[in-house]
């Protein structure tokens, strides 16, 4: 005579050992996908920050270009920093020059509770760009 043994309750089981796995995978692709993302997002800023420097004629307006464009690409891209920090080095601004440009974004994850992942990180990237050898002096006349 063959037996069959009961299998109720089964599948609900192995769902309440899996599912908390799941859950945890889920969150740690979601934290390394904003991890990703800020590090892509900063080093956009800092790109976009020496293009803009390059683009001006003293070094003055180069720092406060390069500080309002790494502001406003870091706020666009969603990257929520607690600290935003741009250098600029103009030591070599002159036509046929460079100008680099580092920023250092101090990101916050703790809305990603359920991990325990630290709340904040760094991220740095820079960015060098070279002046235009042929644009004009900026105070000179046509």
């Amino acid at each position: 005579m063959t037996r069959f043994h009961d299998q109720r309750g089964a599948v609900s089981t192995e769902l309440a050992v899996v599912t908390p796995l799941l859950i945890g995978f889920m969150l740690l692709v979601v934290f390394a996908g904003r991890i990703a993302q800020a590090e892509g997002d900063v080093a956009h800023a800092a790109q976009e920050a020496a293009r803009a420097a390059s683009l001006l004629g003293t070094p003055a307006a180069a720092v406060q270009a390069a500080e309002d464009t790494a502001a406003a690409n870091i706020a666009a891209g969603g990257v929520a920093c607690r600290r935003l920090d741009v250098t600029v080095d103009t030591t070599n601004f002159q036509a046929g020059g460079q100008v680099a440009v580092t920023v250092s974004c101090r990101a916050v994850f703790g809305d990603i509770a359920l991990l325990a992942v630290p709340g904040t990180r760094t991220f740095t990237a820079t960015a060098v760009e070279v002046i235009d050898t042929y644009r004009a002096d900026p105070g000179s006349s046509p």
